[in-house]
C-alpha cells in the first residue's frame, strides 16, 4: 500500500511555505500527504500585509472526523511544523498519542526562530512544551537558534566545533529523538548540517554534512528541507543519505531562485527542480 504521512502546519495562500512547499514536494517523491492545518494565511509573513485565520478551534473536530473514517494508527509518517501556541501543542501531542502506529515515524521540525532570535509569538512556556513535543518524536530538524534554545546552550553565529555540535545533538537525543541533525550551520563559504544518529547499546554516529552557500538567505528553504527527509523516512531512505540529497536539493532550489531573480519572502521556485529528486 502507498505510505501516507499526516502533515500538521499552516498554509500560505502566497509566498511558498509551510504546507505550499510540504505537500507538492512529499506527493512527488511518491507518498501520500494528509494535510492537518494550524492556520490559514493569505501570504507568509514576510510579507507587509496578510490575513490569518487562527484553526485551533477547528483541530479537534478535524481530527475526530479522521477518527470516525478510520484513520487511527494509519500513518506511517507524522510531520509536525510551526505550531503558535501552547494548545496546539497540546492538540499534536494527543493526535501523535492517538494516531501513531507502532511502526508510525514522527518528524518535528521546531519552527521557533533564526540568526539567534526566537520569533515574537514564542514564550518561555512555549519553548518548554516544544520540547515535550520534541521528545515524542523519532526525527527532529532544528535549525542552529532552535537547536541552542532547545538544549538550553548560548547561540552564536559562527566558531562551532565538532565537539559542541554532538553535545548539542546529545542533548537533543536524550530528549527523545534517534535521529537529529541541526541545520543551517555557517562555515565560510559552506553551510553545514550536523547528523547524529543514536543506536541502542552502540556508540551514536555523528557527522558534518556540507554544502557550498548558494545565494541569499529566502523564505522556505527550512521546509524543503523538512520536506525530503520527512518523505524519505517513511521511505526507508538511510538518514545520512537523505541529509545530503536535502542539503543537495536546496541548493539546487536557491540555485533556481538566483537564476529567475525570485524575490527572497516568494522562497524557493521548488516546482522547476522537482525532477532532481528522481536522481538522488
Amino acid at each position: 500500500m502507498q505510505k501516507k504521512i499526516a502533515v500538521i502546519n499552516d498554509i500560505a495562500g502566497y509566498g511558498r511555505c509551510a504546507m505550499t512547499v510540504l505537500l507538492p514536494i512529499i506527493s512527488y517523491m511518491g507518498v501520500q500527504t494528509c494535510p492537518l492545518p494550524t492556520s490559514i494565511f493569505s501570504s507568509n509573513t514576510a510579507f507587509p500585509d496578510f490575513f490569518v485565520d487562527d484553526y485551533t478551534d477547528r483541530m479537534e473536530a478535524y481530527i475526530g472526523s479522521w477518527k470516525k473514517i478510520g484513520l487511527k494508527r494509519k500513518f506511517d509518517g507524522i510531520a509536525t511544523g510551526y505550531l503558535g501556541s501552547v494548545r496546539q501543542i497540546e492538540i499534536v501531542k494527543r493526535f501523535i498519542r492517538e494516531f501513531a502506529g507502532e511502526d508510525t515515524i514522527v518528524i518535528a521540525d521546531p519552527v521557533m526562530g533564526d540568526h539567534g532570535r526566537l520569533y515574537s509569538a514564542y514564550t518561555v512556556e512555549l519553548c518548554t512544551e516544544l520540547r515535550k513535543l520534541v521528545a515524542m518524536a523519532d526525527i527532529v530538524t532544528p535549525n542552529l537558534t532552535e537547536a541552542c534554545h532547545l538544549a538550553d546552550m548560548p547561540y552564536k553565529e559562527t566558531g562551532w566545533k565538532r565537539r559542541e555540535l554532538f553535545e548539542m545533538a546529545e542533548c537533543l537525543a536524550a530528549m527523545g529523538p534517534s535521529h537529529v541533525v541541526i541545520t543551517g550551520i555557517p562555515q565560510g563559504e559552506y553551510l553545514a548540517n550536523y547528523v547524529f544518529v543514536k543506536k541502542a547499546q552502540e556508540e551514536p554516529v555523528a557527522r558534518l554534512i556540507r554544502v557550498h552557500k548558494a545565494g541569499e538567505e529566502r523564505c522556505s528553504t527550512g521546509d524543503v528541507f523538512a520536506a525530503v527527509i520527512a518523505a524519505d523516512a517513511v521511505n526507508g531512505v538511510p538518514f545520512d543519505r537523505s541529509v545530503r540529497k536535502a542539503a543537495g536539493f536546496v541548493k539546487r532550489c536557491v540555485e533556481e531562485a538566483v537564476a529567475l531573480e525570485t524575490p527572497p519572502a516568494e522562497g524557493v521556485p521548488f516546482e522547476r527542480v522537482l525532477w532532481r529528486l528522481k536522481r538522488e
